[in-house]
């Protein structure tokens, strides 16, 4: 008998492998005691094991997470009888492993942590795919893939966990579990006038008037504006002011944190604005978790973080200044503040259309929203508050910039206000009036230009162009100026924008001034607001706008007929209150040959 001997014995071998995985029964590995464990290493490599390798009720191994296997008759006894973790092979995952998650049968996945990628696994041999087929691509087996998800695990982390963390090792007396407090006992022992931290000195009055009447203990502040506006500047000097303590008992540490500039370069900054207090802290870092660290070291009164665009979070998803860091920073160093009774200011950039860069999200965490604002080619700055906890959002605080840092301007009407020379010819279409800026009182200059024969109808610069057009129109229907032929200019000194009405009648009188060729005296204010049938319509906060003109000297204001009575309890002083009806009767006041 002649054996015919095969050439290769390999096949031979896979196909008896093949032969035995075929008589292997086709049941759903969920519903019977044959389970898969997937273990992915940058390719797709499969095993199978059956249940009798893993506990009964171990449903977080590795691989699958399935449902725990019910007590069926169909259950062999073996997958019963081992409760216990003992003589079970151990797999090690390895950085580049996949774990996979059951997807339930009405389409959703269990609740699990991280990203989650859905792939589609064939029951029967473990062939995987990205997408449904009717059947299996390599075993030809029908109605055998299974929706999954891949799922890549994370340890979760937010800012509230970090600065808890932080805070509960050197916070005393931290009880266990709080409990709810009386709004009496809460208030109890706490003098209201002595609660805020005061700011010395003309700079601290100005940036105290716009938080509110100064610094609340523990309150989170952010400050935004352009680049190169001075938000840096203006929080340095902040924190010296608070570090000196003049007001406060004596000096404290401040701690000055910045993610964009080194150490020298704030120390040179405070060199040149002349701040030589030792009790100023500075730290280059843009770690949430070391910087918290580094202020337990200190006994803090203040914390300074530029910016919170820099900062970011170890554990958080994103790079920083991303919307998640952005968020879980602030909520950490928010956390951190009301903890530890510490104010914190921080930094924030702005986008091109003026808004705070990151999710709007982040002016709703904080307590105070300052914005600072200014011209590049002006040395004014203007400080607003736009959220307020704590005091109004009326008050605006006016700086100038100068070599030696911010310095509080005192009377801001003059930055409004251009040189006047009385009898000059050239003073012919300018007028003054007075406009509310939240709770204060600016003095600005209107200028008007009638040119005859002009290419140009109208050209407007700080008001509005249709209430410029509307004040025209009325002067030309109700005064009788032949305003038709004429290019009319308009401006607003300083580049402010005129949008209230009670400058109505100042443009009035200065578009006058200018086509009668009639400068108007020294010294004369317009407060009033103009009506489609030429009457002058009185203002709100009258009381409080005659009160500046008088504060500033000018001899006389025009204000309207109606509004005389409400100002007859004023100390008006050497100015005098002249009252009309409609611009006729202003017109004939005004501009009578004298």
């Amino acid at each position: 008998m002649q054996v015919q001997v095969l050439p290769n014995m390999q096949a031979i071998r896979a196909l008896h492998f093949h032969k035995h995985l075929l008589n292997l029964p086709r049941t759903n590995p969920f519903k019977s005691s044959l389970h898969f464990t997937i273990i992915c290493k940058h390719s797709h490599h499969f095993h199978s094991t059956p249940q009798q390798h893993f506990p009964k009720e171990s449903t977080a191994v590795q691989g699958w997470n399935v449902p725990p296997v019910s007590n069926s008759k169909n259950t062999p006894p073996t997958a019963q009888q081992n409760p216990s973790n003992e003589n079970i092979p151990q797999r090690e995952e390895s950085k580049g492993s996949r774990v996979y998650e059951v997807i339930t049968g009405n389409g959703n996945k269990k609740k699990g942590k991280g990203k989650s990628k859905t792939v589609w696994v064939c029951s029967d041999c473990g062939y995987d795919d990205g997408q449904w087929w009717g059947i299996c691509k390599q075993c030809n087996g029908v109605n055998t893939m299974k929706r999954f998800s891949e799922e890549v695990e994370r340890r979760p982390t937010n800012g509230f966990e970090v600065s808890e963390k932080v805070t509960r090792s050197w916070l005393p007396n931290q009880s266990s579990k709080d409990m709810p407090t009386k709004l009496t006992d809460v208030n109890k022992g706490i003098n209201q006038l002595n609660w805020r931290i005061p700011l010395s000195g003309l700079f601290g009055a100005e940036v105290g008037r716009v938080l509110g009447g100064g610094l609340v203990p523990g309150c989170l502040v952010l400050v935004g504006g352009d680049p190169g506006v001075g938000k840096s500047t203006l929080l340095l000097q902040i924190a010296a002011i608070v570090a000196e303590g003049c007001d406060m008992g004596g000096p404290a540490p401040v701690l000055y944190v910045s993610g964009e500039e080194s150490v020298e370069q704030i120390g040179n900054r405070a060199d040149r604005m002349r701040i030589g207090t030792d009790e100023i802290f500075l730290y280059a870092s843009t770690d949430i978790e070391d910087i918290l660290e580094k202020a337990q070291t200190l006994s803090l009164r203040a914390l300074v973080i530029d910016s919170i665009q820099t900062v970011y979070l170890r554990g958080v998803t994103g790079s920083a200044g991303g919307l998640s860091q952005v968020k879980e920073c602030t909520e950490a160093l928010l956390r951190f503040a009301k903890k530890t009774s510490i104010p914190v200011f921080l930094i924030g950039h702005v986008t091109k259309s003026g808004e705070i860069a990151g999710p709007r999200v982040l002016e709703h965490i904080v307590d105070v929203v300052l914005y600072m604002e200014g011209e590049k080619c002006s040395s004014h700055r203007l400080l607003r508050s736009v959220k307020n906890r704590f005091g109004s959002t009326d008050e605006l605080g006016v700086f100038e910039m100068s070599q030696s840092g911010l310095q509080a301007v005192s009377n801001p009407s003059e930055m409004f206000l251009s040189e006047q020379q009385s009898d000059s010819e050239f003073l012919a279409g300018l007028a003054v009036t007075v406009i509310m800026d939240g709770s204060r009182a600016f003095l600005i200059e209107i200028q008007a230009l009638c040119v005859a024969g002009s290419s140009v109808s109208r050209q407007v610069n700080g008001v509005q162009a249709g209430r410029a057009e509307m004040i025209i129109s009325v002067l030309i229907k109700q005064a009788g100026l032949k305003l038709q032929e004429n290019g009319v200019f308009l401006n607003v000194v300083s580049g402010i924008s005129l949008s209230e009405t009670a400058g109505d009648l100042a443009v009035a009188a200065a578009i006058c001034s200018s086509f009668l060729e009639f400068p108007l005296p020294v010294g004369i204010a317009f407060i009033g607001e103009i009506g489609l049938g030429g009457e002058i319509r009185t203002v709100p906060r009258m009381d409080k706008r005659i009160n500046t003109v008088v504060k500033l000297g000018y001899k006389k204001c025009i204000i309207p007929k109606s509004a005389e009575t409400s100002l007859s309890a004023l100390d008006l002083g050497d100015t005098e209150i002249v009252a009309c009806r409609n611009l006729k009767e202003m017109i004939n006041i005004v501009f009578r040959k004298r």
